[in-house]
């Protein structure tokens, strides 16, 4: 991360009390972040943020929009854009056969959020 600008991290979770965890304490590592409970958000804020990052999202979300449905899009749109998936239900994501997730990391639920920053820092180097 440069002195002068701040990464834009796009959470997308739908547990409200993991949102504001992973909110409040990359916001306190130095990103400027962004939040979407939903893949309906997720799409507002990508269609709305001309710069973003990277984007943490779980996997199984309200709605009928996965993570994974939210990431290959975006990506598409943004091909700079990183991606991390998080899922209780890690092996999923592997499942849907999505070539996004056969290259983003994938962080199992519960993990240690050292490992989240240590993941956002190796991407985005």
């Amino acid at each position: 991360m440069s002195e002068d600008a701040q990464d834009v991290v796009l959470i997308v979770e739908d547990e409200p009390a993991i949102r504001m965890i992973l909110r409040d304490y990359l916001a306190g590592e130095g990103y400027h972040v962004l939040v979407a409970e939903n893949g309906e958000e997720a799409f507002a804020i990508l269609a709305s943020k001309p710069h973003l990052d990277l984007m943490v999202t779980d996997f199984r979300l309200p709605g009928g929009i996965s993570g994974v449905e939210i990431a290959e899009p975006a990506v598409k749109l943004r091909p700079d854009l990183k991606v991390i998936f998080i899922s209780g239900y890690p092996a999923e994501i592997l499942e849907s056969a999505s070539p996004i997730a056969k290259r983003a990391p994938i962080l199992a639920k519960p993990f240690d959020l050292d490992t989240l920053t240590a993941k956002i820092q190796e991407l985005l180097r």
